[in-house]
This record gives C-alpha cells, sequence and structure tokens, in this order.
C-alpha cells in the first residue's frame, strides 16, 4: 500500500496538483468512503474516524459532500405513525 500511495503522490505532484488540493481530495475520498460503510451515519462514521460528530459534521459542510446520497433512505417514522407501545406488566 505504501508503494501505491508513494505512486499516487508522485503523479499528483508531476501533474500541477496543489498541496492544499491533495489534502481536500484526500479528506473528502476518505470520509466519504467511511459514511459510505456506515450508510451515511455520521455517528458511527465520527467513532470509526476518531473524531467528534460535530468535527465530523464541520468537515462535511466545508467539504460539501451530500450526506443524503449516501443513506438508504429508511427513516424512523414519526411518533404519531409508530404503533403505541405495550406497556410492561407491573413487576409482583
Amino acid at each position: 500500500m505504501k508503494d501505491q500511495l508513494e505512486s499516487l503522490v508522485m503523479q499528483m505532484y508531476k501533474s500541477g496538483i496543489l498541496y492544499s488540493e491533495a489534502v481536500r481530495e484526500f479528506k473528502k475520498r476518505f470520509i466519504l468512503t467511511v459514511l459510505l460503510e456506515n450508510q451515511g451515519n455520521q455517528c458511527k462514521a465520527a467513532r470509526q474516524l476518531g473524531m467528534h460528530r460535530n468535527t465530523l459534521s464541520r468537515t462535511i459542510a466545508e467539504l460539501k459532500v451530500d450526506v443524503r446520497s449516501l443513506r438508504d433512505g429508511a427513516r424512523r417514522p414519526p411518533r404519531s405513525a409508530r404503533p403505541l407501545a405495550v406497556e410492561k406488566k407491573a413487576a409482583r
């Protein structure tokens, strides 16, 4: 993997990509990969990345990543649409 990274860095350097552009693109790809693995769940992704959820959210906004496209669309229904919870029997 180290050789692949060195080769990629050399290609980027020779093609004239600025350091700031390379870092931005790396961050974006790395974060997108972890978010995809977690179906867009930022809490889980932040935990895996070793950062706070707020830091991840801020970074996502800075990188202009559309997290909505990563989610599978399955959302919890609103409380009004959920069936009533069965009350637990009182302990005797």
